[in-house]
């Protein structure tokens, strides 16, 4: 203590002097040592230096030992917070949230208060709240631990590799296409957009129909007035979504050729300043065209959102439609189909609101009370209406979907293709209100069952958005899929759970589920799994988008196997060979 206290004196000293001498000094007072008599006179002349008496005296004389050990925690601290939140999986990307490199700036303070950050791939991340409750209560579990504080944070937008340069800071690009006009495309993709916003995402719509442009209608900008970001224009906003469209600049619908139209989108992508955004909504023109190839080309499209209709003839467009995308290497990772059914509420004594609304006005009418100031007796009789209904509905009365163009093709679509995500949306009269209206129905109906629908489809498209951009690992990685020609097996490595496993070329023939194979509507079998040729072998296998593949057969058939399906028929191939072991252990 007199050797660190004379360095001082002399001004030979550091932080780590001063914090040892500091050390020295608690520990001398603990033990009943008088410090100042100790090193009598030591600082009197000394003003640049630390006055013992005066500044840090509650440090030896107000300091217990108690006090000492509330604030201490042990050496490893920080490997024992990362051990319980690397029990956290991050379900998209199959992986703890320790190993991706999610837990950023961890620390502890002198009250033993534990605080980090949750660097997560999205801020519309689905399931953050469950991630910041699951990391809240793993750290505050530890003993030595007095509080907990984390901040959920997204990962900066990277500088894009686009032509436009406008979309340089745009994190994900979304086209949402219908490949047939008319069947609410517009609708779903401006409900998909302010539901990504709900859930915390900066986003902005573009709207790419230069020949019938909706946005304009559907969405109102908060300001008309342009302006100017440079020689760029900054895109219109609406309560923090931005907005552009053809609609916007010039009124009306353009009457032009294709080249020019790909001349003006051009001029468009180059001119319209996003800034930093982390989800881009393309309201794609119907088709499968020149248009829609260019636009996937020029704007490396993350993923593509197909929105149809129950009818067959839309779910043929459908087709077509996850083909052109699949021809671009953007894979489609949901599908909405609007007007799937329409509510019906069946009520066993309805009431004919007109009759229940002129019998209000009558009551209201002969009522002396209603004199006075307050509200009319029209806008009373109203509300007693929508009182009297609301009661009808709470009481009883169930709502029936009535599906007015056919039971659709959702099913479909996820055995053949492989999208998992399908959501049904009904024929709903607010929804049209609110496209006319300017107002967005997931804005002014929030809380309605159908308004969740729209976020669950973001919600979806947040997470699919998260596999196809960090999803290379855990249990997403897509099986690697490979014909060994010299002993005729289609071998499958999957690395999502470590298997190895193989097929022959007629088995997996044999389980082609398309619409030549398997009778579409009621799901029976066309083709006989015994009449597949033993000399069938596979020409070409490809991998299409993030979800299957296809395979080029020698008998000119093509097929696509979801990897889930193969993953199926693993599951099946093992069921039988331990029902198969059952059998010869009962036999000996």
């Amino acid at each position: 203590f007199t050797k660190i206290a004379n360095d001082m004196s002399k001004k030979r000293f550091c932080s780590s002097t001063i914090t040892a001498f500091l050390y020295c000094a608690i520990l001398l007072k603990i033990c009943s040592v008088d410090v100042e008599a100790f090193i009598p006179g030591l600082y009197k002349n000394s003003q640049r230096h630390v006055n013992w008496k005066q500044k840090n005296h509650y440090a030896t004389s107000k300091m217990t030992s108690t006090q000492l050990s509330s604030q201490s925690y042990p050496e490893n601290w920080k490997e024992q917070v990362l051990s319980q939140l690397s029990t956290v999986i991050d379900p998209d990307l199959g992986m703890d949230i320790v190993s991706l490199n999610f837990i950023k700036q961890l620390e502890i303070d002198e009250d033993n208060k534990v605080s980090f950050q949750v660097e997560l791939t999205t801020p519309a991340c689905p399931i953050k709240q469950e991630f910041q409750d699951d990391c809240t209560k793993l750290v505050q579990s530890l003993d030595f631990v007095s509080n907990v504080q984390v901040e959920m944070t997204s990962q900066p937008v990277t500088i894009r590799e686009t032509e436009a340069t406008g979309m340089s800071k745009v994190g994900s690009i979304i086209a949402v296409s219908s490949c047939k006009g008319g069947v609410g495309k517009s609708t779903t993709a401006v409900n998909l957009a302010f539901a990504l916003s709900k859930m915390g995402a900066k986003v902005g719509i573009f709207d790419t129909d230069v020949y019938g442009p909706s946005l304009p209608t559907m969405v109102i900008p908060d300001s008309e007035d342009i302006q100017f970001v440079g020689t760029q224009i900054a895109p219109l906003q609406h309560n923090g979504v931005k907005l552009m469209s053809f609609g916007f600049v010039n009124e009306g619908s353009a009457v032009m050729r294709g080249p020019m139209v790909t001349q003006l989108l051009d001029q468009f992508l180059g001119l319209t300043h996003w800034g930093d955004v982390d989800y881009l909504i393309l309201d794609m023109p119907p088709g499968t065209g020149d248009i829609q190839l260019t636009l996937s080309q020029k704007l490396n499209i993350t993923a593509a959102v197909i929105v149809t209709t129950p009818q067959k003839l839309s779910f043929v467009d459908v087709e077509r439609g996850i083909e052109m995308f699949d021809s671009v290497n953007v894979p489609c990772i949901a599908v909405v189909e609007n007007m799937a059914y329409y509510e019906q509420q069946t009520v066993q004594n309805a009431i004919d609101p007109g009759k229940l609304l002129e019998k209000f006005k009558n009551k209201l009418q002969s009522d002396e009370q209603l004199n006075g100031a307050g509200p009319s007796m029209e806008e009373q009789a109203a509300e007693l209406v929508k009182i009297v209904e609301q009661a009808q509905k709470e009481s009883g009365g169930e709502v029936d979907k009535v599906s007015l163009f056919g039971a659709g093709h959702k099913h479909k679509l996820s055995e053949q293709w492989g999208i998992e995500h399908t959501f049904s949306m009904p024929l709903l009269s607010n929804i049209a209100k609110n496209g006319d209206s300017g107002i967005p129905f997931i804005e002014e109906h929030p809380d309605g069952s159908h308004a969740k629908t729209y976020l669950e489809l973001a919600g979806a498209v947040a997470s699919e958005v998260a596999k196809i951009k960090f999803g290379n690992n855990g249990g997403n990685a897509r099986p690697s899929i490979v014909y060994n020609e010299e002993q005729n097996v289609i071998e499958v490595n999957d690395t999502s759970n470590d298997d190895a496993y193989i097929f022959t070329p007629k088995e997996l023939r044999a389980e082609c589920k398309c619409a030549s194979c398997v009778e579409e509507m009621t799901g029976r079998q066309i083709l006989v799994k015994s009449s597949v040729s033993d000399l069938v072998r596979p020409r070409e296998m490809n991998p299409t988008g993030n979800y299957a593949v296809s395979v080029n057969w020698s008998d000119g058939h093509r097929s696509l196997y979801p990897y889930k399906q193969i993953r199926a028929l693993r599951a099946a191939q093992r069921e039988e060979t331990i029902q198969l072991q059952a059998e010869e252990a009962l036999q000996q």
